[in-house]
């Protein structure tokens, strides 16, 4: 029979309290009788019931909310960022609980259930949606939750880890722009999350302090997946009017691009300029290379997941907010505009 607390007490000669004390880590107890309790639990090889302890301790958890699968499909951003937050979770000693939901009320129901079971001590949100009314409803919970995007609201237990997605947008624009190009298409994604309004904001917004007006057809939502995307990139083709650069919004658009334009024969950059958003993963197998801005997906993964264990252990200094850096990596796939 597998020994308890009751054993670990009578062969330490202390009481079960400070038993559970030792176990938990507190500091209230005599170096003396924490030597006598550790002692006994090596002779007695005892092993602690971690479900019995959570009951009243809650679990050593962290909840990772990720979007619906249809609008993570084929993307390697939500698979690289997991791994970056599980070794740190692991470096940790906590456990990861991935959520998916079909709609808003659905996860915040979940939500709820987790934290009044006490079975997550944190929440890492894996990106921000417009309508912020998941994250107004979490606040009031007191447990921290980091989201791994653009925060608008002001909260008491909401933090946030991101990029300047509007600023790297409009520069990647405004590079086009100087290599002669005004005839600048645009694939964004569909504008139920920060990054998608920013990063179409910022191509908008510099399109305009330039002057230029691009046509209607030239700005396309391309959806979340590579098909979505690879139709988009064809439609472009097929215009009597084609731009002479297309801004993809992100890496899966980007793959799409090239796909669509090699088996037009539409040459990168001769005939068409691309740049877009992109991670070291993927961008390293395109040819020619891609002038893009590398967004630092493991960073944001361990950044995010470093601030919700800050708050967890009680960190009164916590950043509300953080921006990590971008890298602007020129590649092969921009030409200057000539005659």
């Amino acid at each position: 029979m597998a020994p308890t607390i009751y054993d670990i007490a009578r062969a330490a000669n202390v009481s079960k309290s400070t038993v559970s004390r030792v176990l938990n880590n507190q500091q209230n107890i005599s170096e003396e009788a924490r030597e006598r309790v550790l002692n006994a639990i090596k002779d007695l090889n005892y092993h602690p019931n971690k479900l019995a302890r959570s009951l009243s301790t809650g679990f050593d958890a962290i909840l990772v909310i990720s979007r619906s699968s249809a609008t993570i499909v084929d993307n390697p951003f939500f698979s690289e960022i997991l791994n970056s937050i599980s070794r740190k979770a692991e470096e940790e000693h906590f456990d990861v609980i991935l959520q998916t939901s079909q709609n808003n009320q659905d996860e915040l129901k979940k939500c709820i259930k987790k934290i009044r079971e006490k079975m997550i001590k944190g929440i890492i949100i894996l990106s921000s949606p417009t309508n912020e009314k998941l994250l107004q409803q979490l606040d009031v919970f007191g447990i921290p939750a980091v989201v791994i995007g653009k925060v608008t609201g002001d909260y008491t237990n909401i933090f946030s880890v991101d990029t300047d997605n509007y600023r790297d947008s409009y520069a990647q624009t405004q590079f086009l722009i100087d290599q002669g190009h005004e005839k600048i298409a645009c694939l964004h994604s569909p504008f139920d999350y920060n990054v998608a309004i920013d990063r179409f904001n910022g191509y908008r917004d510099c399109m305009e302090a330039n002057g230029l007006k691009p046509k209607k057809q030239w700005i396309r939502n391309s959806g979340y997946t590579i098909g979505e995307a690879y139709k988009a990139a064809k439609g472009l083709l097929e215009l009597s009017d084609r731009p002479t650069a297309v801004f993809a919004t992100d890496d899966l658009k980007v793959i799409s691009v090239y796909r669509a334009f090699t088996e037009e024969n539409v040459r990168i950059p001769a005939d068409m300029s691309v740049i877009g958003f992109s991670n070291s993963n993927l961008s390293q197998f395109l040819f020619p290379s891609l002038t893009s801005m590398e967004i630092p997906i493991r960073q944001l993964g361990e950044t995010g997941t470093e601030l919700l264990f800050s708050k967890i252990k009680g960190s009164a200094a916590t950043p509300a907010k953080v921006i990590l850096p971008t890298e602007n990596i020129k590649g092969a796939s921009v030409a200057a505009v000539t005659g």
